[in-house]
């Protein structure tokens, strides 16, 4: 049965919300949080609704068969999910919806719209699902006669596995869902696992070097990466099949998280695993969030591995329904495709209890799906249907996610929560909320994810949400961070981009750009200037 295509505004696919029970839990945390019972609420526009200018440029006959200038293509293609896009979206602004969108079937139709864009000089933005969260797929003109969005839904297929290698040639357009069900059959599993899963695509994750679901050692798609092939405007390039190289700089270490400026990712050969047979895993409680991570740093320098090893700060795990605001949270979880895992499991715990940690609940084999990990990993999930109601009643809630080394972490941590909670009430005039988790760990350091939340106005979101998350984002670069940790750069990060990379590499990085795309179609401002 065909999907229901996405929705113009919001998360998912139509007809797909958050849940009467859903909703009221949310709410209820929000006026515990604000004391607030009354909210001023916007609809967003219907699909009718929305008025578009006409395009400024029409595709050619060569590409009837695969591009759009309907209403919804366009509208569904202006933006992605991020706080900002949501807000203009609310207001009905689309006014950087793009002229044409294409839906390329294979590879020789991908370079054939790119070499109508360089003759039509049209900006091109390369779309995979569209989740991007920090202002990566919005169409720019930037000079150009027009702009065009290549969508890659439609190539979405599993090419050729390599069951002794454990790799799969994979299409760039496919969806998570759809990926993981065609290895399926050979037993085999990608296991990258970000929170846009469903919603989002291989050639996205590559683009974006998204974070998935292992929170230790293959924490990156970098890690699963065996080989690419990207449509530039100067040519198509394909790399090497290797499992590992010396041979010079990589071509596709300068491909991973290049967010679409300097070409189109077509496929990928991508490393597997075999499929989890083994699994152990629970939730451990500690008195502080401090005290817990101190434990896990334990348990990543131990060289244990586990795929999920996640903390919660007492306030994080409440909002969630993980924990009642008395106690950080460990999400603990180990799995193998291999062999029983009980001992990873009782060498992690010991590294708990040595800190005060006490064990909540343990099962070998869903433990992810029970208590307090359980309400956690629903509440993760579910949490963007949720962001979607709340915006429309004025409440600012965003993310901003980084790294630090061990040392560093709880000045650092303490710096920051400060710093965005003195900016909440500055932007505001009232008290807001800064929480924490972590979403992966290293050896020598972690990846603090911090929530921010607060009461906002209609008619002034997006300012307000932009003092908040600049006054973050400056504490994260002061503080030796880096601006993201796997939600890529987009355009809201770029002015922090800009002050992390070396000044030399942002020249090496503009010559690549004019040797591939020398006309500077591609993603505008993404990155580096135009």
């Amino acid at each position: 049965m065909a999907q229901a295509r996405l929705k113009h505004f919001g998360w998912g696919r139509e007809g797909e919300w958050i849940t009467p029970e859903e909703e009221a839990f949310v709410w209820t945390r929000i006026r515990e949080r604000f004391r607030i019972d009354e909210f001023d609420e916007v609809t967003p526009p219907r699909l009718e609704q929305i008025e578009l200018a006409p395009p400024r440029v029409q595709p050619p006959g060569s590409l009837a068969a695969v591009a759009s200038t309907e209403h919804y293509d366009r509208v569904a293609h202006t933006y992605g999910k991020s706080y900002p896009e949501y807000v203009l979206g609310l207001a009905g602004d689309y006014s950087s919806a793009p002229d044409v969108v294409a839906y390329p079937r294979n590879e020789r139709e991908v370079e054939a719209v790119l070499d109508w864009a360089g003759a039509a000089q049209v900006s091109v933005t390369p779309f995979g699902g569209g989740s991007s969260v920090v202002g990566g797929v919005e169409p720019r003109v930037a000079g150009h006669k027009g702009a065009v969005t290549i969508d890659l839904r439609e190539m979405h297929r599993v090419v050729e596995v390599d069951v002794t290698s454990r790799a799969a040639r994979i299409e760039a357009g496919a969806f998570g869902p759809a990926l993981e069900a065609q290895l399926k059959a050979h037993h085999l599993t990608l296991r990258h696992f970000p929170q846009s899963f469903e919603f989002s695509t291989l050639g996205g994750w590559i683009a974006t070097r998204s974070g998935g679901h292992f929170a230790t050692l293959y924490t990156h798609i970098d890690d699963l990466v065996e080989s690419l092939r990207i449509v530039t405007p100067k040519g198509t390039m394909e790399t090497r099949r290797l499992p590992g190289s010396g041979a010079g700089p990589s071509p596709d270490r300068l491909l991973i998280g290049s967010e679409g400026i300097l070409g189109i990712i077509t496929e990928a050969w991508m490393r597997l695993q075999a499929r989890p047979q083994f699994r152990a895993g629970g939730a451990v409680r500690f008195p502080d969030f401090f005290t817990a991570a101190r434990a896990l740093r334990r348990i990543a320098q131990a060289g244990l591995y586990p795929a999920n090893c996640r903390i919660l700060d007492p306030q994080e795990a409440c909002n969630t329904g993980a924990g009642d605001g008395k106690s950080a949270i460990m999400v603990l979880a180990f799995e193998s495709g291999d062999h029983p895992l009980e001992a990873w499991m009782a060498r992690a715990l010991e590294c708990c209890r040595d800190h005060g940690g006490e064990l909540e609940h343990a099962d070998g084999t869903d433990a992810h799906r029970k208590g307090a990990t359980g309400r956690w990993r629903n509440a993760f999930i579910r949490m963007p249907y949720a962001r979607e109601r709340t915006i429309q009643r004025g409440i600012i809630g965003d993310t901003f996610e980084t790294s630090i080394t061990w040392e560093r972490f709880e000045t650092f941590h303490d710096k920051i929560k400060a710093v965005t909670e003195q900016a909440i009430h500055d932007a505001t005039g009232h008290k807001g909320q800064v929480t924490c988790r972590f979403t992966h760990v290293y050896p020598d350091g972690p990846a603090p994810y911090f929530t921010f939340h607060a009461v906002g106005r209609h008619g002034k979101l997006a300012e307000q949400w932009h003092a908040i998350k600049s006054a973050g984002l400056d504490a994260v670069i002061a503080g030796g961070g880096t601006v993201t940790h796997h939600h890529a750069v987009g355009r809201d990060h770029r002015p922090w981009y800009d002050r992390q990379r070396p000044p030399l590499f942002a020249e090496v990085l503009k010559a690549a750009k004019r040797t591939l795309d020398p006309q500077g179609l591609l993603n505008p401002g993404v990155l580096i200037d135009p």
